[in-house]
């Protein structure tokens, strides 16, 4: 199994590069109009936003900087194919324009648009960025009524492009089951509230997250594997930091990240090299959790009815036996802001002979060019 990544540097709002109905996940993270480090790159696609900002019309500059965001929106609908699922990460502003202090509120703007458009949407996320600063509230403090609730989460819009996606051929159902997530997983993963404080992300470089304020890899990978399938092409076209693309990378999607700035590109190709053990790393931490997962719910409850077909270590759902979560073979750079993913197409983790989930053979490591087969010791 082998992915494609590209990378495109240009403007998101005209992707004629990218045919119909050619997409099946657009996850991004817009500029979030309003919040002033974006700012500059508004400006920079519309004079007349500077000119509103410049004349204290916050509400003119809110719904001009929109305008040049339903472009991408547009693109987007129309590179999904049928029943493409589009994940807008997305925060509101609040921010003093003149006297007036206020709320912008871009997520209800960017739903309302792409429902016009066509969209339809799904229940959304909520991506809890909760601080536990002592002077979290704003305004006059404890004097009534002029204090303001802070704004600790972000939204994820989940929207679909028409009816529900059809997998029609015995090839598409197989590539579907065998892109599976695990029982457990579902249940945290479908939550409507994230909580993301105190994770932490490898594979993400701090200082470039800051620079472009870019969401966690666990945030793409959970949407990838929650609303695509292998080989599926993942579209993020405010790709920043790349950390879509590592998403997808690790997900066996492929992908393509538009980014207006050139200057991020030495950040994307440094986010990438030698990134495959990070990657496998994570893949191993997914199948280990579920041993402990199948361990604790064995002991504490009932044995499980089913096994997995590739792995042999028990499942809670008929739909989770075909799974296969594939290692990263090797990331090689193919062209000019291309990329090529090669990937172990047999299962890696094996469990133990033994009933217990102690001892796991084959694991990762290998990757790294040993020549033993170390075990791995979980602390049940």
């Amino acid at each position: 199994m082998i992915s494609t990544h590209k990378i495109l540097f240009t403007n998101s709002n005209n992707l004629k590069v990218i045919p119909s109905k050619s997409v099946g996940l657009v996850i991004t993270s817009p500029p979030y109009p309003m919040i002033e480090m974006w700012d500059e790159s508004f400006k920079s696609q519309n004079a007349e936003i500077k000119e509103a900002l410049e004349n204290d019309n916050g509400p003119t500059a809110f719904e001009l900087m929109h305008l040049e965001l339903d472009r991408v929106w547009s693109e987007a609908y129309r590179v999904l194919e049928d029943g493409g699922i589009a994940c807008i990460n997305i925060g509101d502003a609040t921010r003093t324009i003149g006297k007036r202090f206020q709320l912008y509120s871009n997520h209800a703007r960017i739903l309302s648009y792409c429902l016009e458009r066509g969209f339809g949407s799904l229940p959304p996320i909520i991506w809890r960025k909760q601080t536990n600063a002592p002077n979290k509230f704003m305004g006059s403090g404890m004097l009534p009524p002029g204090a303001y609730v802070t704004l600790e989460h972000e939204f994820i819009l989940v929207l679909r492009k028409g009816d529900k996606r059809e997998f029609r051929t015995s090839a598409q159902k197989l590539n579907r089951s065998q892109s599976a997530f695990f029982w457990e997983e579902r249940n945290i993963w479908f939550s409507d509230v994230w909580d993301f404080k105190g994770t932490r992300q490898q594979l993400n470089n701090d200082k470039s997250r800051n620079r472009s304020a870019a969401f966690p890899f666990e945030l793409a990978y959970r949407l990838i594997n929650m609303f695509s399938v292998k080989l599926d092409t993942v579209l993020d076209p405010f790709v920043g930091t790349g950390t879509t693309t590592l998403a997808a990378m690790a997900s066996c999607r492929n992908s393509i990240g538009v980014e207006i700035d050139p200057n991020f590109q030495e950040i994307i190709e440094s986010g990438i090299d030698g990134v495959a053990a990070l990657m496998n790393d994570y893949i191993q931490g997914r199948l280990e959790r579920h041993l402990h997962f199948v361990q604790e719910y064995e002991e504490t409850k009932k044995e499980l009815k089913y096994k997995s077909k590739h792995y042999g270590f028990p499942v809670m759902t008929r739909q989770e036996i075909e799974i296969i979560i594939n290692y990263v073979r090797s990331i090689i750079k193919s062209n000019d802001n291309e990329f090529e993913v090669d990937y172990l197409d047999e299962p890696l983790l094996k469990m133990a002979e033994s009933s217990s989930y102690d001892q796991i053979r084959d694991n990762a490591d290998l990757l790294n060019n040993k020549t033993s087969k170390p075990q791995l010791t979980l602390p049940f």
